[in-house]
C-alpha cells in the first residue's frame, strides 16, 4: 500500500468514527421513569436461607486475658549464649510484663528457662534454671508477689526451633513466662 492509499484509509476510519460518536451524541437521553423491557416474572423469587445475624467481635483480645499478655505485653526473652544477663531489650518485655501483671494481681505465673541444643542435658538444666530466676527476680524487683511466680528449667528439652544453627539456637535461647492461673 502506498503513503497515499494508507492516509486515505486512515481519514476514513476517522471519519467513520466521528460519525458513530455524533449519531450516538444526538440521541435524545429518555425521560422519567423506563419501563421494563421483560414482563415481571410470575412466580416469587425462590427464599434461600439467611445466616443468623452475627454480633461485632471485638478486636484485639480481652484484657487480662492470657491473649491479652501474648499479643499485647510478650511471654517470651532471649538471652546470648551460654548467658543467663537480661538484655536492654529483655528488661523492656520484663517491665511491660510486671506492670501487667500488678494489674492483675489474680494471675500466677511459671516463668520456663530454655536453652539451645549445645551442651550436655545437665548444664542446660542448670542455664535454663539460672535464666529462670533471673527472670523470676526481676518480676519480683518490679512489684510483682514472689507468690505468684514459680520458675521451672526445661534446658534444651522444649526447643521452639528443632533445627540445627545459629538462627535455630537463638530461638531456644529463651525464657517465656506462661500463666497458669488467674486470667480471664
Amino acid at each position: 500500500m502506498s503513503f497515499d492509499t494508507q492516509r486515505v484509509a486512515r481519514l476514513a476510519m476517522i471519519g467513520l468514527a466521528a460519525a458513530s460518536l455524533a449519531a450516538c451524541a444526538s440521541r435524545p437521553k429518555p425521560q422519567g421513569p423506563v419501563a421494563p423491557t421483560q414482563p415481571a416474572p410470575t412466580q416469587p423469587a425462590p427464599s434461600y436461607p439467611q445466616p443468623a445475624p452475627v454480633s461485632p467481635q471485638p478486636m484485639g483480645a480481652v484484657p487480662g486475658s492470657v491473649q491479652d499478655f501474648v499479643i499485647n505485653i510478650g511471654e517470651r526473652i532471649y538471652f546470648a549464649t551460654d548467658s543467663y544477663d537480661v538484655t536492654p531489650d529483655a528488661q523492656a518485655v520484663l517491665q511491660a510484663q510486671a506492670q501487667w501483671l500488678n494489674r492483675y494481681p489474680a494471675v500466677r505465673v511459671r516463668i520456663e528457662g530454655n536453652a539451645d541444643e549445645r551442651g550436655t542435658r545437665e548444664y542446660n538444666l542448670a542455664l535454663g534454671a539460672r535464666r529462670a530466676n533471673a527472670v523470676r527476680e526481676f518480676l519480683i524487683g518490679a512489684g510483682v508477689s514472689a507468690s505468684r511466680i514459680e520458675s521451672l528449667s526445661y534446658g534444651k528439652e522444649r526447643p521452639i526451633d528443632p533445627g540445627t544453627g545459629e538462627d535455630a539456637w537463638a530461638k531456644n535461647r529463651n525464657a517465656r513466662t506462661a500463666i497458669t492461673d488467674g486470667a480471664r
